[in-house]
């Protein structure tokens, strides 16, 4: 029969190893959260509306977009 003391290191060494695990999963869940916290405070920032010089900028892009398009198809303007 086994020895009761091998059997008592042994829960505590398995109790010790889940212990470890347990805290590395919370301290990755909780990094995980932060990370998420930061991703949705920064698409906040970024919800902003575009200011009237960001908005002519894209619409002139646009406008030399077609342009390129219509002289790539052999279209005249």
């Amino acid at each position: 029969m086994q020895d009761p003391l091998i059997t008592l290191t042994l829960a505590v060494a398995a109790l010790t190893g889940l212990a470890i695990v347990a805290v590395t999963a919370l301290r990755g869940w909780n990094g995980w959260l932060d990370l998420k916290r930061a991703e949705l405070a920064q698409r906040t920032d970024e919800a902003a509306p575009p200011s009237t010089a960001t908005r002519i900028e894209v619409a002139d892009l646009k406008e030399r977009i077609r342009k390129l398009e219509a002289i790539a198809a052999g279209v005249d303007l």
